[in-house]
């Protein structure tokens, strides 16, 4: 297969007997960026966007993509994490050679009091305090297995943050790490949760459905029998299948993930956190927001805005795993609906909720480009989100 995607958008295209024109037309993207492809000019482009031209072109989006679609961190990012991922990595400390070691105890409720740091992103805080949380864990994962277990879980969580804000490299090796000290199968399913979540966003989206896949027939529980954290683990490994499937032009494959999911959550009868595990939170609201995710990426705003006029909303916490992300795709479904008032209405308030998040997603950035190209004048709080997400000048 040819090395780069123009190359290989070109021959399908080619194949399929469609001019550069036609498949602009049938699949929205416009012809300028579609030379641009072919002709070397753009090396990628967005993962939803080469998706539009698969679905056009009746072939898998990894046909077009080849798993390496990408947008890795930004050299700012890049610099202000660069103690987090030194502490990732650093040589194991020998806690008998230290004067003062740390405590399993005392790390654990270190851990616990990070939590809202995660919950809430608060990236600033966090950078200052994970780099000595890291060793500490590393330190006492040498001394019993609860100690493993306290890393493992900070593992997951970092792992979980370095994805958000798309240190790819790094977010990898914490999950392996999380992976390989796992004490049981939930513990695992936990972090190839995040482990999928990471793939999707690199674009690896054979490679995605394939783990949620292996992970979810080896999870899967007896509905009758099944505990809340097992249909919790479960549901979510349904969702990342679903979500890699219906990226790759698979609805049929992603819809039967969905409806398998929604029998967990139906089982499970109310959104359901393990623990202080927000990352697991599950639910009959969980599949729904997922649904509509789905509906966005089939560039069914309609149907977007149909489901989230259900969700009641105080229904779930407004953290980025979850309703932010949600309500990216109520802006999107709005704007493509040229009900521009409530997109910016509906990014304004994400970026209320959660600063530090905002600017790290290139969806929002997406959305509101469109917005602004639409617009002949901007308003105030136009250009205030824009400087905020970074749209270029």
């Amino acid at each position: 297969m040819p090395a780069n995607l123009g190359d290989r958008l070109r021959d399908v295209r080619k194949r399929r007997g469609m001019t550069q024109r036609e498949l602009a037309h049938e699949s929205g993207v416009s012809v300028s960026l579609i030379r641009k492809l072919e002709q070397g000019e753009r090396q990628d482009a967005r993962l939803e966007t080469v998706r539009r031209l698969a679905a056009s072109l009746r072939v898998p989006t990894t046909r077009l993509v080849a798993e390496s679609v990408k947008e890795a961190a930004s050299p700012a990012t890049l610099d202000q994490w660069a103690a987090v991922r030194r502490a990732v990595t650093a040589p194991l400390r020998n806690a008998a050679e230290l004067d003062e070691p740390p405590t399993v105890a005392g790390v654990r409720g270190a851990l616990s009091a990070a939590l809202p740091l995660f919950s809430g992103d608060r990236f600033a805080e966090l950078r200052a305090v994970l780099p000595l949380l890291l060793r500490d864990a590393d330190t006492v994962a040498q001394l019993d297995p609860e100690g493993r277990a306290v890393r493992v879980r900070l593992l997951q969580l970092t792992g979980w943050l370095l994805t958000q804000t798309r240190q790819f490299e790094a977010a990898e090796w914490c999950l392996r790490a999380a992976l390989d000290g796992s004490a049981d199968r939930l513990q695992g399913a936990s972090t190839v949760n995040t482990m999928c979540w990471l793939l999707l966003r690199q674009g690896k989206l054979g490679e995605a459905r394939e783990l949620a896949t292996q992970w979810a027939d080896e999870t899967e529980p007896r509905l009758s029998r099944a505990t809340p954290d097992e249909l919790s683990a479960w549901g979510w490994l349904l969702l990342r299948l679903s979500a890699a499937a219906v990226r790759d032009n698979r609805a049929e494959e992603a819809e039967d993930a969905l409806r398998l999911a929604h029998s967990a959550a139906v089982a499970l009868g109310r959104e359901f956190t393990p623990g202080e595990d927000f990352l697991r939170a599950f639910g009959p609201i969980t599949v729904t927001l997922k649904r509509t995710e789905n509906a966005m990426v089939l560039d069914r705003p309609d149907v977007v805005l149909q489901l989230a006029a259900k969700i009641p909303a105080g229904g779930l916490r407004p953290t980025s795993n979850n309703r932010n992300r949600h309500l990216l795709d109520v802006a999107n479904a709005y704007a493509s609906t040229r009900q521009y008032g409530q997109a910016v209405d509906t990014l304004a308030g994400i970026r209320d909720a959660a600063p530090e998040w905002l600017p790290n997603q290139r969806y929002a950035r997406d959305i509101l480009g469109r917005i602004v190209a639409k617009r002949r004048t901007l308003t105030s709080d136009i250009r205030s989100l824009a400087d905020t997400v970074g749209l270029p000048v």
